[in-house]
């Protein structure tokens, strides 16, 4: 783990800072709201104040008991100007004004303006640490529609709206859905409130997202502004980073020194490959846990920095599983299966293959789960998922084309190990090119060449094309050795001193018989074959090669190279024709 890395975070923390709104800088950490729930459970709860359900609003019989209904001088005539009211307000500690925002009909009839004041504290706390609000989503028209423009300029009529959400928590695993509901009580004019049900459940959020120990404990000397930040928040982020950067280096040094001294295979490998991601792991949480303890953001900067914080806590842990799974895969491969180098070990090459290929898969499998799980945490993309699913037509068309061969390779990949067409250490052909299989990843096929060389092939070749598996059912292999020799020759002569070099040859595995046969003719030569055989493709093409060589020269010596392979010219003296008779004729005269 390199400093700089660490750094990272502090450096974003400095970048960001200008857009942070901290909830703790209007008064001192001790002046802050406790803690503890500010609604007693053994109030004087009421039955449910809805009456009817209107198509615009709800009609309610009753509207907080404590405050009364809110003065005329408030404009909570659209959920954005009640809601800005409320915000307005709390910034300017004015908390009485601002629980007039809020909807009390859920808590005891018996809660006092202090509390109810101390609530609205509460909420503004959390929505500024926690919550986005997306002011240009929230509509500014009594009836909670959202204007949209026309190319005539006309409006367009639509049904009003009575519940509008600005966001979203989680607590605890439940989520909360904070609203604005639009009420109407008694002869009064329909308005906008923040829901009952949001606030009940204030004390449940400012407990879970309240003020951390730090926050409370700092004196006003110490809130300082640095970057529109308090300065004690930027120091005390860097000490922790610090802290967590140390904290996973000797982590790691403990873990390998720990580790190293065992004399077990798995331990050592333990410490080869876990005790990085392990010490990342371990820094990147304590910085996590210790800063969601300690110090507390607010602003557009805190989701933004929690965010971050969330996905690298994430990342390091799918790190230390992918590695822990890799490794454990490895320490199999090496321990407890046996060479798969030579081609006979058919069992070995098999469980390499498989190994091979399940590291890649579960990888791939553990990767798609860490995204998923850092998608999972972020509530701002569930629109972009429900657009995915509108427009799932066109994506999958798109993502079929563009991740067809990737896709392709991974699936082959699968039917590789499942098939076994070729295995790690299998030797075959491929493009006329003779290896052997290396290694099975991902997408292709690493096949090493009797020269060094490596082929790179996609394993949906594999499958698709055809090629050659010398070592498919057995290792063993049988290869001819062909010689061309004069027609004179006596093949039987070949055969014998065949069978007295095969035997004299200790990589013979005596599976063929020695045999010499006449397999075609040629103008010039008989085409002699002579069959050897061994265990394995390299033992059999070296066995050949040496046999070949010395019927080569038994043929060279034998006669002394009458029966080389060669052409025949025939001459023949004839005299010309007059020449003829004219020896014809003086013959007769004598």
């Amino acid at each position: 783990m390199k400093a700089n890395h660490i750094l990272l975070l502090f450096i974003l923390l400095l970048n960001f800072n200008g857009f942070a709104q901290d909830s703790t800088n209007a008064k001192s950490g001790a002046n802050l709201p406790d803690s503890e729930a500010t609604v007693p459970e053994d109030g004087a709860f009421l039955p449910n104040a809805i009456q009817e359900y209107n198509e615009a609003y709800y009609v309610i019989n009753r509207l907080n008991m404590p405050n009364g209904l809110p003065p005329n001088k408030l404009n909570f005539q659209s959920p954005q100007a009640t809601l800005e009211h409320f915000i307005s307000s709390a910034r300017n500690n004015n908390f009485k004004e601002a629980s007039y925002a809020l909807n009390f009909n859920l808590l005891p009839n018996n809660l006092t303006q202090e509390e109810a004041s101390t609530l609205a504290e509460k909420l503004y706390f959390v929505l500024n640490q926690r919550v986005k609000i997306d002011w240009g989503g929230l509509s500014d028209r009594p009836d909670g529609q959202i204007d949209i423009s026309t190319t005539t300029n006309q409006a367009i009529a639509g049904k009003p709206m009575r519940s509008i959400v600005f966001g979203e928590i989680d607590l605890e695993g439940k989520d909360v859905v904070l609203r604005l509901q639009r009420v109407k009580y008694k002869e009064f004019g329909a308005f906008w409130l923040i829901s009952s049900n949001t606030v009940e459940n204030i004390d449940g959020l400012y407990e879970t997202y309240g003020p951390r120990e730090l926050d409370r404990m700092m004196p006003d000397w110490a809130r300082v502004r640095f970057l529109n930040m308090p300065v004690w928040k930027v120091v005390g982020t860097f000490i922790l980073i610090v802290l967590s950067y140390f904290l996973g280096k000797v982590s790691l040094i403990f873990f390998r020194r720990l580790f190293r001294k065992s004399e077990k295979v798995w331990v050592n490998t333990i410490a080869k490959r876990l005790a990085t991601p392990a010490g990342w792991a371990i820094g990147v949480i304590f910085f996590y846990i210790a800063l969601n303890k300690l110090i507390s953001f607010g602003g557009t900067f805190a989701s933004t920095l929690y965010a971050i914080l969330l996905i690298a806590v994430i990342l390091s842990i799918t790190w230390f599983i992918m590695r822990f799974i890799d490794s454990f895969m490895v320490y199999v491969a090496e321990t407890k299966i046996g060479d798969a180098n030579p081609e006979e070990n058919n069992e070995a090459r098999m469980m390499m293959t498989y190994i091979s290929v399940a590291r890649r898969v579960i990888t791939f499998v553990v990767i798609i789960v860490g995204i998923s799980v850092i998608l999972s945490q972020f509530r701002s993309l569930e629109k972009l998922g429900i657009s995915l699913i509108a427009s799932a037509g066109l994506a999958t068309v798109i993502l079929g084309v563009a991740a067809q061969s990737t896709l392709g390779n991974i699936i082959a990949g699968i039917q590789i190990a499942i098939t076994r067409p070729a295995r790690i250490g299998d030797t075959v052909i491929i493009e006329d090119d003779w290896g052997y299989v290396e290694d099975i990843r991902f997408t292709y096929m690493v096949v090493r060449t009797w020269d060094l060389r490596r082929l790179v092939v996609p394993l949906k070749n594999i499958i698709s094309n055809t090629f050659e598996n010398w070592s498919m059912t057995s290792a063993h292999q049988v290869r001819p050795i062909i010689l061309y020799a004069d027609y004179e020759i006596d093949v039987d002569l070949v055969r014998n001193i065949f069978e007295e070099l095969l035997e004299a040859e200790e990589d013979w595995d005596r599976d063929t018989p020695p045999t010499v046969q006449v397999v075609g003719v040629t103008e010039n030569a008989l085409e002699l074959r002579a069959l050897c055989s061994s265990k394995d493709a390299s033992t059999t093409w070296d066995l050949h090669c040496r046999l070949r060589e010395k019927l080569i020269k038994y043929i060279c010596s034998l006669e002394n190279g009458k029966h080389l392979s060669k052409s025949r010219i025939q001459f023949e003296n004839k005299l010309p024709i007059e020449q003829s008779k004219t020896t014809e004729g003086s013959g007769k005269e004598k």
